[in-house]
Parts: C-alpha cells; structure tokens; sequence
C-alpha cells in the first residue's frame, strides 16, 4: 500500500472521529475506497485520509481507491464539485481553493466556473484562508484546536474588536491540544483577550484550570439576575453544550440501522423547521445583550 499525502494537510484531523472509524474498519472493513489522483503511477489521496491511516494503524496492507483524475488540479476540481457528499467543511474547501489559486495559477473566475459557484463563494474561502495565521491554521488542521472555536468565538473578535494576530496566535498556543470544549475555549477567550493583564499572565502561566473556575465562579454569581434571567442563562448552556455534541456525532461512521435512521430523520426534520426562528432569537439576544 503506497499513497502519496502531500494534500494530508488540506484536511482536519478529529482524533475522536478516527477511534470511532478504527472501530468500524475491525467489525466492517473500508467500505468507501479513497479517492486518489494517480499521475504517472503515483497515487495522490485527496479524500480518506483518516481511512488511510486507520488503515496503517491496523495493519491493513490493501485499501480500495477510485481515481478521480490522472492530474492534480482536475481532481481537486472534481472532489470539490461534490464536497456536500464527501463531508468538507469551509476551511478543508478553502485550503483547496488555496491550493488551486497558489500551486495551480487559477484565478477566482476560473475556480467559479470550472466549480459552478459564484465568484462570492470561491472570494469568501479565499478571504478565511487569508486571515488565518500559519499558527492558527497549524493547530486546526493538526486537531489541537477546534474549527468552530475559531469559526465562532476567535474570528468574531478578529473582525469586531480587531484583536491582533500576535495575541491570537498566543492564545491559540496556550489552549491548544488541551481537549478543552468550545464553550469553555469562549470563556478564557473573553477572559484572556478582554479581561485584563492578571488574568492573561494567569493562563499564560498555564492556569488554564484555574482560570475556567473563576470565570465561571464569576458567570455563577446571582448578580442583579431575576429567576427568568436564570433560567435563561441554564438553557442557553445547555443548548450550546449539546450543539457541540451534536455536531460532532452527526459525523460519526457507524451509524447504519433503519431504526437510527427513521427515528433520526423525524428528529432532524423538527430541528430543521425550527432552525431559522431559532436563529433570529438566538441572534436578537446576542445583538441586544452586546450593546447592553
């Protein structure tokens, strides 16, 4: 089994979701082949990467491929025309846009057209690729920092409060590859960027524990909060802890049965139909508790 990786670096590692795979490769086996481009009887993987690496943990000497396309730039083209179904994200898309514009020379009309996006689409993973530092974009491709902690609790401050690369890159370091979830990534955020020297020179000492106590002695504190408030408070932790564990077990593997998926489909299909109410309440509450 020989397979070039020089894309490996395109794609996000989630330790957790490749012990869940390593699980379902011993009961299963690979049941959806790599997707590689092979040129000159090199092998390129573009897709299945954690299945590659499963594979070599386990041993496994032969793994099933497809080949999308005998060169680099066409095969990158055509795994990003179907994306959705491959499960990229934004950023695992904008390296690849990267990658076209800077190795391969295209331009964003070129990668709109061959990819039938808008030009918009192509501009706005060029621009989150640009405003990532080589720190940050480390740590998240690497798995020791959470996308949707930069997604939405560091790149709102970049654009709102115009924090520096230094001090993001500083952070990103200090919390990384500590399995930290994103709420509390959000709380040392707003500790360590806004809430003054102490508390920074505390998480720079590596008070990280620490830290999380007071702030959330601090989020504890009756304060001026009336019972409702309270209970609001409860929910929206509530409602953002399992947003979290949702979004990660939605990507699981494993599941396969009719039962899961019957029940699953009805379950999703109400969340769907209350998604956008729940977004405009959700964000009236965060525009009005901001300026407040």
């Amino acid at each position: 089994m020989s397979f070039d990786l020089r894309f490996e670096g395109c794609r996000l590692r989630n330790k957790a979701v490749e012990r869940e795979l390593i699980a379902s490769i011993m009961e299963n086996g690979i049941r959806e082949p790599l997707q590689v481009v092979e040129k000159e009887g090199v092998r390129i993987i573009l897709n299945g990467f954690k299945r590659y690496r499963c594979a070599v943990r386990l041993g496994i000497g032969i793994v099933p491929y497809s080949i999308l396309s005998g060169d680099e730039a066409d095969g990158i083209v055509k795994m990003l025309r179907i994306s959705n179904n491959n499960g990229l994200n934004i950023l695992e898309q904008a390296r690849f846009v990267d990658e076209l514009k800077i190795v391969y020379h295209m331009d964003t009309t070129d990668i709109a057209a061959v990819l039938e996006k808008s030009k918009a689409w192509v501009s706005v993973r060029s621009g989150i690729i640009r405003e990532m530092s080589r720190t940050v974009q480390d740590h998240i491709f690497s798995g020791r920092f959470p996308v949707y902690a930069y997604m939405y609790v560091l790149r709102p401050f970049i654009r709102i409060n115009k924090i520096g690369v230094e001090e993001i890159d500083a952070f990103v370091k200090l919390v990384g590859g500590r399995n930290l979830s994103i709420r509390d990534i959000e709380l040392l955020a707003h500790g360590y960027l806004q809430g003054g020297d102490a508390f920074r020179r505390e998480i720079e000492a590596g008070n990280i524990a620490l830290g999380l106590r007071t702030l959330k002695g601090e989020l504890r504190k009756p304060g001026g909060c009336t019972q409702q408030e309270r209970s609001l408070i409860k929910d929206l932790e509530i409602t953002g802890k399992y947003m979290q564990r949702v979004i990660c077990k939605c990507k699981y593997p494993r599941h396969k049965t009719g039962d899961f998926f019957v029940q699953a489909n009805l379950l999703a299909g109400g969340i769907l139909r209350q998604i956008q109410i729940f977004n405009e309440s959700v964000k009236s509450l965060y525009d009005r508790s901001g300026k407040a």
